[in-house]
């Protein structure tokens, strides 16, 4: 490689140091504003991967792979002219013959771009060599370093991550998904100390333990100490005070530091505390080099998010271009899921602005917490902090940067809707200057404008304004921005399932209902066209069964359904399947508990008690499911429909049969309810509690249904959930028997299925139902819309047709034929390998697999 143009290309030469997410976006930038007519860019990265995503860095261990995570489309540099020099670092700038410094030799330069992003601090803890024990010196920053993380973890127990900052909880979450027992060690005295203030570090803090992991908050590591082979653990952590914690794995991610030693090498301007220190055109104390994302400087201020990064870059290439774009900062609210939680930050979270008031709202029993920072005259939003609920986030983010003033009762922005709350702000309400995607720079202005353009759907908008393409975090506003947008205009906005049917899932369950539809082709041939697709044809099943109650392995019927309701069965990450019979309300009779284990034995199946108080069998094949089904059956098992959408469990604690502080029956409450609502099928999954007493040990407030025993009777909740985006239930009646309880039960659940759209939980469909909680009581208890008869119909004939479908299945030989792994053949899968951990079976990794299915799978 020689100096300056090595061809006779007239062209200048432009070269970027850094193929991070910025560097990357730099590049589109660049080519989108026709760059490459002027000058031949050199790209070089010193990972040896294509650009990725270090946002969803974490979904590396949840199944993604570099190709995945890569940003852009692989043939992106090629088209446009762009040379990537990937695993290449460059040593030096010369910057007196303007040059950099490869491998390879020297490559002359025009102009400079410096993107070396940042590198993990590792605080100077004396501990052992870490060319000798690695597993006590690891970082989480690239995908080399996760791939030695998951290296390590194979022989590892507990691993502890030290610094509690957004990192540092997707390692502990990244070492928590590898099966490890996860903590998290934090200098400060709370978790995430830059976003959160200390009430929303104590409600981060209890989500996070209540999941399992550990947090250690307070503590100063002074030394870790490598134990001797016979001890539990490979290190101890010694921390300040005497306080000490063993591990088998230490993994630091303490807060990051900008990569700028070949600036500080060359003699560019560094700031005192570090960074390349750059003006409002992103440019150096050099003219010709610019420097832009974690390893830029604008005054005095260091930019650890990828949305300022995108924006120095978008300055960047409008300087290189003829643009007029300046970097004028960057507002540095953050909306997350860390381990599941949601955590917003906006603005001045800590209220430090002089006059600043603040608003609270604590829910200590959910561990919830929402912070309003306002101004000092009360009008205007200054700042927020959210931990549990991130529903609130965009509405106050709107107010925050668009200067909206505040509502007469601005606490109504943080209060449940239950209680008066304000949930939304009308995108009618933002100014076209209002920020949609900050990652991109989207207004509203500009979503207009592309729906001036022509575009009319989601997928053209997103490819016009590049919103929502960055973190994603902007999602749902933009499609609110975007609905509203073709509303106004008199456009028609297209609500419907998919391109085979024109209507909602609403829509077509009251057609199901009104004209008596039993099959999938008459629907479509009355009220669509074409085939169907992987969208309608399991939501029109689902409907299909909940009106009629078919079973799914019938031949009209089994075409619909995806791939663990064709098989009755969840299929698991080695392509066998999980067995799982319904244990009704948590009871079950020693005989049957033997039954489970000597079916478990016999097909040597990997046994677990669920969080839903079933016992699941994992490992299954697909020919030995009839043969395990039947033995179940014959023992007095029915299906616990854990592969459909449905009603999956009914969770009790043992009431007033046992326990001292009871006051109802509670077992057979939640065994009446489970049998009763059994064979319903629902748009999503459904779960439901019932506790004897307010001690709530069957956690009824987190579930779908809730029901919690008083002495004159029973409390309803209803629209709780768990899962990614956990929810808390609301009381919906108090102190009701056991009659009026079921006969709103029924109701409420054959007006959800009826209304809900496809894959919506009762949480999500209860926020957008026009009235919220008070309507559902007028339709459900007060029968404003004189559907009560008709709902409870509906749901006796669910009851009555309800028919076990394992059962069905088996004494069917034409449904039987589908349970074979090979078509001609009746043996298992013989790529299917498993190896004994704790006693019990378990899918043997890549490296636990014999030599040869090893070598087959790898080609």
């Amino acid at each position: 490689m020689t100096a300056h143009n090595p061809t006779h290309d007239s062209r200048q030469q432009l070269v970027i140091i850094g193929n991070g997410m910025v560097g990357h976006h730099c590049v589109e930038q660049l080519i989108e504003r026709g760059a490459t007519e002027h000058y031949r860019i050199h790209v070089f990265g010193e990972e040896r991967h294509r650009a990725y995503d270090r946002v969803h860095l974490s979904e590396y261990f949840s199944g993604k792979d570099a190709d995945a995570l890569a940003l852009g489309e692989p043939d992106l540099h090629k088209t446009h002219g762009v040379e990537l020099h990937l695993g290449t670092r460059i040593s030096a700038i010369d910057r007196d013959a303007r040059e950099v410094v490869t491998p390879e030799g020297r490559l002359g330069y025009d102009s400079l771009i410096i993107a070396t992003g940042s590198y993990p601090f590792v605080p100077p803890v004396p501990g052992p060599d870490s060319d000798m024990h690695p597993q006590a010196r690891l970082v989480y920053r690239t995908l080399d370093d996760l791939d030695a993380i998951r290296s390590h973890a194979k022989t590892a127990r507990r691993g502890v991550v030290i610094g509690g900052g957004l990192l540092g909880l997707e390692a502990a979450n990244a070492l928590r998904s590898l099966g490890l027992e996860a903590h998290v060690v934090e200098f400060a005295p709370r978790l995430m100390p830059v976003q959160l203030d200390e009430q929303g570090g104590i409600a981060l803090r209890e989500h996070i333990e209540g999941l399992g992991v550990g947090v250690h908050v307070g503590r100063a590591t002074e030394e870790i100490a490598a134990l001797s082979a016979g001890d539990d653990y490979r290190y101890r952590m010694h921390f300040k005070g005497g306080e000490t914690l063993d591990t088998d794995m230490v993994v630091f991610s303490a807060g990051i530091r900008p990569q700028d030693q070949l600036a500080r090498d060359c003699g560019l301007e560094i700031g005192e505390r570090g960074g390349i220190v750059i003006d409002d055109s992103c440019r150096t104390s050099d003219p010709e080099i610019f420097a832009l994302g974690e390893c830029a400087l604008w005054q005095g201020r260091l930019f650890g998010l990828v949305a300022p990064g995108y924006t120095m870059a978008r300055t960047v290439a409008g300087c290189l271009t003829g643009g007029e774009e300046r970097f004028s900062g960057a507002d540095m609210s953050t909306k997350l899921k860390l381990l599941g939680v949601d955590v917003g930050s906006i603005g001045d979270a800590h209220g430090v602005t002089e006059g600043a008031k603040s608003y609270r709202w604590i829910d200590e029993a959910g561990s919830g917490y929402r912070r309003l920072v306002v101004s000092a005259d009360g009008k205007k939003v200054l700042g927020a902090v959210l931990v549990g609920d991130n529903s609130y986030y965009d509405t106050l983010l709107q107010y925050a940067q668009n200067g909206i003033d505040l509502p007469e009762n601005p606490a109504s922005l943080i209060l449940p809707q239950s209680e008066g709350g304000v949930p939304t702000l009308g995108a009618d309400a933002l100014p076209d200057t209002a920020t949609i995607c900050s990652c991109h720079n989207v207004t509203k202005g500009a979503v207009c404008q592309a729906v001036d353009a022509g575009c009319a759907d989601i997928a053209a908008l997103k490819i016009e304004t590049k919103a929502s393409t960055g973190c994603g975090g902007c999602t749902a506003l933009l499609k609110q921005v975007f609905e509203n947008e073709l509303e106004s205009r008199g456009m028609e906005v297209d609500r419907s399932l998919c391109e085979h049917s024109a209507y909602t899932r609403q829509e077509l369950y009251a057609l199901v209902r009104v004209e008596g539809i039993t099959r999938f082709e008459e629907l479509l041939d009355r009220h669509g066209h074409g085939l169907g697709c992987d969208i309608c044809k399991p939501t029109i099943g689902s409907i299909l069964a909940t009106c009629w109650n078919q079973p799914i392995m019938d031949p009209q019927n089994v075409a619909l359904q995806d791939t663990n309701d064709t098989f009755m069965a969840n299929m698991q990450k080695n392509g066998t399947y999980s067995v799982m019979p319904r244990v009704a309300g948590g009871e079950i009779t020693p005989e049957k508990l033997v039954v489970l284990g000597e079916v478990a034995r016999k097909y040597n199946l990997y046994t677990k008690i669920t969080g839903g108080q079933r016992i699941d069998l994992f490992g299954a094949e697909l020919h030995q499911l009839p043969d395990i089904w039947q033995e179940l059956i014959s023992a007095g098992f029915e299906t616990g429909h854990a592969y459909g959408k449905s009603i999956r469990t009914v969770k009790s604690c043992v009431g007033n049969t046992w326990c001292r502080y009871g006051v109802q029956d509670s077992v057979g409450m939640a065994l009446e309810l489970e049998h009763r609502y059994k064979g319903l099928r629902t748009p999503h999954k459904i779960k439901m509690g019932v506790s004897g007493c307010t001690r709530e040990c069957a956690e009824a407030q987190g579930k779908d249904i809730g029901v919690i025993a008083t002495e004159a009777g029973w409390n309803l909740y209803v629209c709780g959930n768990g899962g990614m985006r956990p929810r808390h239930a609301e009381l919906f009646a108090t102190d009701i028997d056991s009659d009026t309880l079921i006969r709103y039960i029924d109701r409420f659940l054959m007006f959800y299925v009826r209304t809900a759209d496809k894959l919506q939980r009762t949480s999500v469909w209860r926020e957008s139902l026009e009235g919220g909680l008070d309507y559902l009581k007028e339709v459900i208890i007060d029968d404003s819309l004189g559907l009560g008869e008709e709902l409870e119909a509906q749901m006796k004939h669910v009851i009555d047709t309800y028919e076990c479908e394992w059962a069905n299945a088996l004494g069917d030989p034409e449904k039987l034929k589908r349970f074979r792994t090979f078509v001609n053949d009746q043996c298992g899968d013989p790529d299917i390998v498993n190896v004994t951990e704790r006693g019990q079976p378990r899918p043997a990794r890549a490296d636990e697999r014999p030599e040869s299915l090893a070598v087959e799978i790898s080609s």
